[in-house]
């Protein structure tokens, strides 16, 4: 009820701006009169900051480099990001990796507000939110994150859409929209949007998409070498029931060139409405997605194990709500209401079309920033958050009780600016509570409540030094509480093929973090390094036991002292003039070391990453070709099979017609090009689904 009366003080406080004229929008570097926000803006957090002056690493997509770099999962766009890697579970579930860290602690947020799936639950598990609708995606690290949740300890990644307008256009109607083929999954993707302006103040705004793949082509063997070698020297010994349900060991060495079971069909479709003027705004949608895709098989290739292909069939019903006004008084400067509320709900599909498993959760997160007027160099924004979840699994193969989540977080972010100097700082509370309410019949469950009360804090400060160059050092203290399937998990999952073993009993998760930012910038170069240094105490991980439960393998999350260590380094430089090209080189660089004090090194941990790439940049036409090299990783947690290096070469053609005048361009990429076998070592999937062969992708973007 607070929550609520919260919400609704802030949409009361803004109607009396609502009888002001709205300005009208500035043209962006496309000459598109739908406004877009400067790249070196960063809008993740209560006010826009310039990128230049975060004390922590941060990446931004958007535009063209956002468009080329599209895919149908959240993981596989961000992909080439610094310290971004991904679950890679098959083609259609495939959640960002920040160095090192998923699932509980990485929050992706569409427009700052989670996606109220079930995606941090479990790697095969689909974020339910469609980049082809994305206008923006921002990944944040640092103070800003704690605005969030302490389980952003990870860093925040925000996809912005438009889905609740932010300008009105000065168009009869504006249009946004893009359309892909890509080969290596028969891949067929369109989105689009449309803003309709109704009078000079009220917008509405309809968007729909649709994606059609087969299976993925690979470029190899579907097994790794070392899933194969086992499974043909167990070939023959298959059991009883394991012939009964048409297993073969020595069928599954030779799988090649398709990755079975990874075909996928989606559908999103929404509406919003919005009332802007100069001095505030107020606006609401509805949306609905709806997918289904197969789950790659984690294949049999021993003896007494199961082997199971699962298709999702997934839907959630979507209501947003966004709310802002300029006070004009000498303390506030703004108020911003932010809330959604979803039904989810997931079945895993048994191969006859029945269900075997079913997954509900209903999701509803609220937020009220209260930003400061500027006081000379101190400005600052404080806020509510809460957050509440019921989730409940249904079925044979039901791993986690009925729970219920609540969590209340009090918030705030403060800077000052002296010039060359720069602090800032950021402190959170939360109070979260999780119950466990188990059926009669599972007596398997921990049945009860667990309540924790944490408290986090960051503190950092920039030193501008020399002319486009600032250094920047953060130290943070992060506090985070179980999740529910930390907590609770014990059970069979077929998605994941594990059988997920939780623990009622863990304490709070917590971690000392350091880190340091240089910035560069002059005539035709850009420089960015960020190195990092987290220890954590009782941190939570889950690892193979090498048991084997129900025919599937075992997995137990424990907790332990850890560290985690690292660095991002990513560049670009114009080497010379060819023509009316620039001749631009790009390079990327990322590495995460992670280490469980008296276990030994944490699971799933991307190796060294090196990409680089040159291009000729003009008016009409880009052209650029890339190389990314992952190391090997011989770091292997208990029963972790070793992970290959791979070198992938890519190269793409943006061209438009018109110039960058005129928002249309069209762009032709080839990605692995020599069709190597590619696996990435975060992924739980790895030895049994390696990354996409040979695709190319065409792909058209407008907006008028």
């Amino acid at each position: 009820m607070r929550l609520t009366a919260l919400l609704l003080g802030a949409a009361f406080l803004s109607a009396p701006a609502l009888a002001q004229q709205a300005p009208a929008p500035a043209a962006d570097d496309q000459g598109d009169t739908h406004a877009q926000t400067p790249p070196q803006i960063v809008v993740t957090a209560a006010f826009n900051r310039d990128r230049a002056d975060i004390i922590s690493g941060v990446s931004v997509l958007q535009g063209q480099e956002l468009a080329q770099s599209i895919r149908p999962t959240i993981g596989e766009t961000l992909d080439r990001t610094p310290g971004v890697s991904a679950t890679s579970f098959g083609p259609n579930a495939s959640r960002p990796v920040l160095r090192g860290l998923q699932g509980e602690r990485v929050r992706i947020l569409t427009d700052g507000i989670g996606a109220f799936d079930v995606s941090n639950t479990s790697a095969d598990h689909a974020v339910v939110i469609d980049p082809l609708l994305a206008e923006r995606i921002e990944v944040l690290r640092g103070p800003a994150t704690l605005l969030f949740g302490s389980s952003a300890i990870g860093g925040v990644v925000n996809v912005i859409d438009k889905r609740i307008p932010r300008v009105v256009p000065d168009e009869i109607a504006h249009v946004d929209a893009m359309a892909t083929y890509g080969s290596a999954a028969n891949e067929r993707s369109i989105g689009a949007a449309v803003d309709v302006p109704v009078g000079k103040q009220f917008v509405v705004h309809a968007d729909g998409s649709y994606l059609k793949t087969g299976n993925l082509r690979v470029g190899d063997y579907v097994l790794a070498p070392s899933a194969r070698a086992v499974a043909l020297a167990n070939a023959g010994t298959e059991t009883d029931d394991q012939i009964d349900e048409g297993i073969d060991f020595a069928a599954n060495a030779a799988l090649k060139g398709r990755l079975p079971n990874s075909a996928a069909e989606t559908w999103t479709a929404g509406v919003g409405a919005a009332l802007i003027t100069d001095t505030g705004n107020l606006g609401i949608s509805y949306s609905h997605y709806d997918s289904l895709y197969g789950v790659p098989t984690r294949y049999a290739i021993r003896p007494g194990e199961e082997q199971e292909a699962p298709r999702l069939d997934v839907s959630q019903d979507r209501v947003d709500l966004r709310a802002e006004v300029e006070t004009g008084g000498g303390f506030l400067k703004s108020i911003k209401a932010r809330a959604g509320f979803a039904s989810y709900r997931h079945f895993e599909l048994e191969p006859d079309g029945g269900i075997g498993t079913a997954f509900y959760n209903k999701g509803l997160e609220g937020r009220v920033e209260l930003v400061q007027a500027d006081r000379g160099a101190w400005k600052g924004a404080s806020g509510v958050q809460y957050f509440s979840r019921d989730f409940n699994v249904i079925g044979d193969e039901a791993f986690l009780p009925k729970s219920s989540t609540q969590q209340l977080g009090l918030f705030t972010l403060q800077q000052i600016d002296l010039g060359a100097l720069k602090l800032e700082g950021g402190a959170r509370y939360e109070h979260t509570v999780l119950e466990a309410k188990p059926l009669p019949d599972q007596p398997q469950f921990f049945n009860g409540k667990r309540t924790f009360d944490t408290v986090s804090g960051s503190a950092g400060a920039s030193y501008g030094f020399a002319d486009g160059w600032r250094f920047g050092v953060n130290l943070s203290r992060t506090v985070r509480a179980p999740s529910a399937e930390e907590l609770f998990a014990n059970g069979p999952h077929a998605g994941t093929q594990a059988f997920e073993v939780g623990n009622p009993d863990f304490r709070t998760e917590r971690a000392w973090g350091l880190e340091g930012v240089l910035r560069g910038s002059g005539p035709g170069y850009t420089l960015e390094a960020s190195v990092y240094h987290n220890w954590f105490d009782d941190f939570i991980y889950e690892g193979l036991t090498g048991e084997v439960e129900d025919g599937l393998p075992v997995f137990q999350f424990s907790q332990a002292k850890a560290r985690y260590y690292g660095f991002e380094l990513q560049g670009t430089v114009n080497l010379a003039k060819v023509g009316d090209f620039d001749l631009v080189a790009d390079g990327v660089a990322d590495y995460v070391h992670a280490q469980i004090e008296g276990v030994g090194p944490a699971p799933r941990i991307p190796p060294l990453r090196l990409l680089g790439g040159l291009g000729l940049k003009g008016e009409k036409l880009d052209l650029r070709g890339e190389v990314e090299w992952s190391d090997s990783q011989p770091r292997l947690a208990n029963f972790e099979t070793p992970t290959a290096s791979f070198t992938m070469v890519n190269a793409e053609v943006n061209f438009r017609p018109w110039g960058n005048a005129r928002p249309l361009s069209f762009a032709l990429s080839a990605n692995n090009i020599f069709d190597v076998d590619a696996r990435r070592h975060a992924s739980v999937l790895k030895d049994f689904a390696p990354l996409a062969g040979r695709d190319i992708r065409i792909s058209a973007r407008v907006s008028f």
